[in-house]
Parts: structure tokens; C-alpha cells; sequence
């Protein structure tokens, strides 16, 4: 007969039951992975992009009192901590916003201006091209010229230097177009006027200030042209039609 070996069953039935225990928690572990998929989430890369984007969005549709890094991660579809690895607040948020339509704006009338056959015509094509980027991009367009952004640029050189190459382009096309001509007005002078009126223009589009009974039968480029034809005259030169 012979002996039991009481020690050797108890190590032996330890062992079977903790590889039991292993096996069910590896099942388990499995079914829950099953059972709750991976969210979707977006790249480190990407993901301010998207914030920015989304917080356009709501500008378009909410007017930028709606926009907050809670609402936008909620849209985003991220946690509602993932935003300030970008942003520190919304005002950071919206100065991203306004940046991107002034580097979008500049490059837009660089194109427009590069185009043209000589500076004078330059200018018309760049003055028609702020007023049609305002009508195409007006959430863009507000954000841009709103009073958080006007406070961002004081404050943050990178969006200053973005919001001051727009004039810059203006103001260039104005001195090129003046060399060689007899003309009175200074450049920054000019410069100012012919902003002034473009701008206003593009504002009163976007905001739909124009009396439709006055001028509802004109496109924006025919608006703009009437202002450009209006400044060719302090450039000496006769408005044509």
C-alpha cells in the first residue's frame, strides 16, 4: 500500500487552481476587450487641427460666444482635458483660429496679386480678393477681426506678424504701383484708405449691412471693383468701367 504524501496533493491541487485562476482572468480579460472597443481617437499630430477647425464651426454657427475648450472637445469627440495640451483657454483657441485665416488671407492675395500684368492691376486684384475671402470665409473673417483676436495680437508676436503681413502686402503693391507717378498721398496714407474702404466693404458683405434695394442686383467682386475704381483715382490714374 502505498503512503499518501499529503504535502505533494496540496501543492499539486494549489498549482491546478491557480492555473485555473490564470486562465478564467485571461479569458476575462479578453471578453472585456471585446466587449468595450478602442474609442477612435485622434493623433497627437492632428489633434489641434481639429480643435481649430471645430472651433471655426461653431463660430459659423453659434457666433464665437459658443466657443469653449469644453464644447469643442465634446464635439471633438476627446476628453475634456485633451484640449489644454494645446490651448491654454479659449482665447488661445480663437487667437489659433484667427492666425490660420490671416496666413489663408495673405497667401490668397499674394496669389491674386502675383497674377495681375503691372502693380495698379495688382492692386485691384488684391482688393477684390480681401472682399471675396471675407464673403467665402466670414466665420474665419470674424474671428480675425474681433476684439479677442485684436487683444491676441497685442499680446502674441507670431499672430501680430500674421495680421501685419496682410498690410504689409497692401502696402508694397500701393509703393510699386506709385513709382514713377505724380502723385500727392503718402503710401502708409493711402495704404490706410484703401484698407479702410476694402475692409468696410468686406464687413458690411459678411454681416449683411448693404441695402439690397441699392445694391442686391451686384455681385462682391462688382462691389469691389467699385471701390477698387474708386482708389485707382488717387493713384492718378481715371476710373474705367
Amino acid at each position: 500500500m502505498e503512503e499518501s504524501d499529503p504535502g505533494g496533493s496540496y501543492r499539486e491541487g494549489k498549482r491546478l487552481l491557480e492555473g485555473d485562476r490564470r486562465e478564467a482572468s485571461g479569458v476575462n480579460r479578453t471578453r472585456k476587450a471585446q466587449r468595450v472597443p478602442r474609442k477612435a481617437g485622434y493623433h497627437h499630430g492632428n489633434l489641434r487641427k481639429t480643435l481649430i477647425d471645430v472651433a471655426l464651426r461653431l463660430v459659423g454657427e453659434k457666433g464665437s460666444a459658443a466657443v469653449t475648450l469644453r464644447e469643442v472637445a465634446r464635439i471633438a469627440g476627446v476628453s475634456h482635458q485633451a484640449p489644454y495640451r494645446h490651448f491654454a483657454d479659449r482665447a488661445e483657441l480663437l487667437a489659433a483660429v484667427a492666425e490660420e485665416g490671416f496666413q489663408s488671407l495673405h497667401a490668397y492675395i499674394l496669389d491674386r496679386g502675383r497674377a495681375a500684368s503691372d502693380p495698379r492691376a495688382a492692386l485691384r486684384a488684391i482688393g477684390i480678393a480681401y472682399v471675396e475671402f471675407a464673403v467665402e470665409h466670414p466665420a474665419h473673417f470674424r474671428v480675425m477681426y474681433g476684439v479677442e483676436a485684436a487683444q491676441s495680437r497685442r499680446a502674441d508676436a507670431t499672430i501680430g506678424a500674421s495680421a501685419a503681413s496682410v498690410f504689409a502686402a497692401l502696402t508694397q503693391t500701393i509703393a510699386e504701383a506709385q513709382r514713377g507717378q505724380n502723385v500727392s498721398s503718402d503710401t502708409l496714407d493711402y495704404a490706410l484708405a484703401a484698407w479702410s474702404m476694402v475692409h468696410g466693404l468686406a464687413s458690411l458683405l459678411v454681416d449683411g449691412q448693404l441695402q439690397p434695394r441699392l445694391y442686391g442686383d451686384k455681385s462682391p467682386v462688382e462691389l469691389a471693383d467699385i471701390v477698387a475704381r474708386t482708389l485707382r483715382r488717387g493713384l492718378g490714374e481715371a476710373p474705367t468701367r
